[in-house]
């Protein structure tokens, strides 16, 4: 089932705005979290980029972990950051 979104600017009364008329799949629509058939443009904009920033933060979570890298103090890593670094200036 398709749910429609309207995407208004700060005010309907405003001439300068447009209204901006998509669908969208139910999945999406809870995906992102969206709470009204109307949103801002920016509140939309702002709403998919947190949630591809969460994904994002996830597949990094899940790489580390398969990398053995989650498990690794805070003295590790930055032993490896300096190793990296020394490298880099004796090269």
């Amino acid at each position: 089932m398709k749910k429609i979104v309207f995407l208004r600017g700060a005010t309907q009364m405003n001439s300068n705005m447009q209204t901006l008329q998509i669908k969208i799949s139910k999945s999406d629509f809870e995906r992102y979290k969206l709470k009204s058939t109307e949103i801002k443009f920016t509140d939309l904009v702002e709403l998919i980029s947190n949630e591809y920033a969460r994904e994002t933060l996830l597949d990094c979570n899940e790489i580390a972990e398969q990398e053995g890298l989650s498990k690794m103090t805070s003295e590790e890593i930055n032993a490896e950051i300096k190793a990296v670094r020394d490298a880099k200036d004796h090269s």
